[in-house]
C-alpha cells in the first residue's frame, strides 16, 4: 500500500509503478538519505516529536538497513517508488509503528534535496582531488621535459616555436580554471535544505541550526519554496563538468594528433593502446577517443537539466526525477576520464627528433624576423610584408629562412646584416619572449613555483 493511497479508491496500475518509479537508479543515494533521516530522527527528539527510547531505535533501526544494504542483502521494491519510501518502509518492518513518526515535519521534496547536495559535496571534492593529480602529472612532464622544443599551431598549421613544457603548462592552466569552479560551485551546494517540507516549511518548530551542524553544511537556506525547486546546484555541477570534458578533449585530441604517423611527437605504451580485429599493424588510441566521445555525452546531461527546468513552476514538480540519472552518469564519466589519464600521461613517451624535424618546415621564425627588423627600426606593417616576401621567394627557392645567404636578403632590405642568423635559431626565439607568461625557460620556471604553490595549497582539501 502506498503511503499516499489514502485519498484514492484505486490502486495503481503496474505500468504506472513501473512508469513512476525512481528506485532502480536513486537507490544510489542510500547512504546519504539514511544519514539524513538519521540527522532528522535526533532533531525529532529534541524538540519533543520522539522520545529518547523511540529515537534510540529508529537511529539504530537505520545503521542496520545501512549494514544490510551494503552487505547486499537488501532488494527494493519499484511499488515503494524511490530510496525515500523503500527505506522508509524498510525501517517500519525493521522497528515497528514508530517508524512512521520520522516523516513528521518533511517531506520528500526536501530529503531528495538534502541527499543530492550531500552526494554533490561527496563526488565534486572526489572530482577536484583527482584534478589535483592530473595537474600534478602535467606539471611532472613539463620539468622533465623543458629542453624539448616542438613547434606551435595555430589553425592547425606551423606558427611559432614552443617548449614541449611551455605546452602541457598552457593545459595545466584550463585544468587549474576547472578546479576553481568546482570549488566556487560548492558555497551554493553547501547550502542545509531539510526542514523546507513540501515547499512552505513545516508546524514544528524545528531546529535546523542542529541539523546543519549534524549534516556537516555550512549555510542554511532562506525561503523553503526556493530550496525543494531549486536544482542550480546541479545545473552549475553540470556546466563545470562540460568544461573540464571540454579540456580532456582537446588534450586528448591532440594526443591523438600528436600518435599518428604523420606527427610521430608520441607513442602511447601498449598497456593503453587497442589493437583491430583484421588489421595486424595498428595500435590504436582508443582511450583519447572515447575521452573525445564521451565528452558529447557531458554535453547532453547538461542540456538535458536545463531543459528540464526551463518551464517549470513552483515548487517541486516530477519532472525534476529526470535530474538523477544524467547526474549520476556525468559523475561516473568525469571519474573515469580523469583517473584513465593520470595512469596513462606519465606513460607516454615523447619523440624529440620527430618534434625538432617538425620545426624544419614552416617558417616558424618569420615573426622572429619580422621582429628583427623592428628592432633596426622599421614599421612592424612594412616589416610583415617584406618577411611574407621573404617567405614566398624561399618557397619557390625550396629553403628555409635561416638558409637564405645575407645577399638575398639583403634584396628585400639593406637593414638586415649577420645579426639576423642568430636570431632566426628556434631556441633564441624561445627565448627571446620575455613578456610575462611567455615561453622562455624564466618564464616557465616563474609557472612551475606557481603551478606547485596552487598544488601544494589544494592537496588532501
Amino acid at each position: 500500500m502506498k503511503s499516499w493511497s489514502g485519498r484514492f479508491k484505486e490502486e495503481s496500475s503496474t505500468l504506472l509503478d513501473e512508469f513512476n518509479e525512481s528506485i532502480s537508479f536513486d537507490k544510489k543515494l542510500y547512504k546519504e538519505d539514511i544519514k539524513g533521516s538519521i540527522a532528522h530522527c535526533k532533531m525529532l527528539n529534541k524538540i519533543n516529536v520522539l522520545t529518547d527510547k523511540e529515537s534510540e531505535k529508529i537511529q539504530n533501526g537505520l545503521k542496520k538497513i545501512k549494514g544490510l544494504m551494503e552487505e547486499g542483502k537488501l532488494e527494493f521494491s519499484i511499488e515503494n517508488e524511490d530510496i525515500h519510501m523503500n527505506i522508509e518502509c524498510l525501517l517500519i518492518d525493521e522497528v515497528g509503528k514508530i517508524g512512521k513518526k520520522l516523516h513528521s515535519a518533511r517531506s520528500r521534496n526536501d530529503q531528495i534535496a538534502i541527499d543530492l547536495r550531500m552526494f554533490l559535496l561527496e563526488k565534486t571534492n572526489g572530482i577536484m582531488n583527482c584534478i589535483v593529480e592530473l595537474l600534478d602529472v602535467l606539471l611532472n612532464i613539463s620539468k622533465r621535459n623543458i629542453e624539448i622544443i616542438l613547434p606551435g599551431y595555430t589553425h592547425l598549421q606551423k606558427a611559432q616555436p614552443i617548449r614541449l613544457s611551455f605546452y602541457f603548462m598552457a593545459y595545466f592552466q584550463m585544468l587549474r580554471r576547472d578546479y576553481e569552479r568546482f570549488e566556487d560551485s560548492l558555497k551554493r551546494t553547501n547550502s542545509m535544505v531539510l526542514g523546507s517540507g513540501a515547499l512552505s516549511g513545516v508546524p514544528y518548530k524545528t531546529d535546523r541550526g542542529f541539523l546543519r551542524e549534524e549534516l556537516g553544511f555550512s549555510s542554511i537556506s532562506e525561503n523553503a519554496l526556493d530550496s525543494v525547486s531549486d536544482r542550480d546546484f546541479v545545473i552549475e555541477f553540470q556546466s563545470c563538468s562540460a568544461m573540464l570534458m571540454m579540456h580532456l578533449s582537446r588534450l586528448s585530441e591532440e594526443m591523438i594528433l600528436w600518435a599518428t604517423s604523420e606527427f610521430g611527437f608520441i607513442e602511447i605504451p601498449d598497456r593503453h593502446s587497442t589493437g583491430s580485429s583484421i588489421m595486424p599493424q595498428k595500435k590504436n588510441p582508443d582511450v583519447f577517443e572515447l575521452i573525445r566521445g564521451k565528452t558529447g555525452r557531458v554535453y547532453g546531461n547538461l542540456m538535458s537539466i536545463l531543459t528540464v527546468m526551463k518551464g517549470l513552476p513552483l515548487a517541486y514538480n516530477k519532472d525534476m526525477q529526470e535530474d538523477k540519472e544524467s547526474l549520476f552518469d556525468s559523475v561516473a564519466t568525469l571519474e573515469k576520464c580523469l583517473k584513465i589519464l593520470i595512469e596513462v600521461m606519465p606513460e607516454i613517451k615523447f619523440n624529440p627528433q620527430n618534434m625538432e624535424s617538425g620545426l624544419k618546415s614552416g617558417f616558424l621564425n618569420a615573426t622572429d624576423m619580422a621582429d628583427y627588423l623592428v628592432s633596426k627600426g622599421m614599421e612592424f606593417r612594412n616589416a610583415h610584408k617584406i618577411v611574407g616576401e621573404l617567405v614566398a621567394y624561399s618557397l619557390d627557392k625550396n629553403k628555409s629562412l635561416e638558409d637564405l645567404k645575407l645577399e638575398e636578403l639583403k634584396g628585400f632590405s639593406k637593414l638586415f646584416d649577420g645579426e639576423i642568423y642568430n636570431r632566426l635559431s628556434f631556441e633564441n626565439s624561445i627565448e627571446s619572449k620575455v613578456s610575462f607568461g611567455s615561453s622562455s625557460i624564466e618564464n616557465i620556471n616563474k609557472s612551475f613555483q606557481s603551478a606547485q604553490s596552487f598544488l601544494s595549497s589544494k592537496r588532501n582539501i
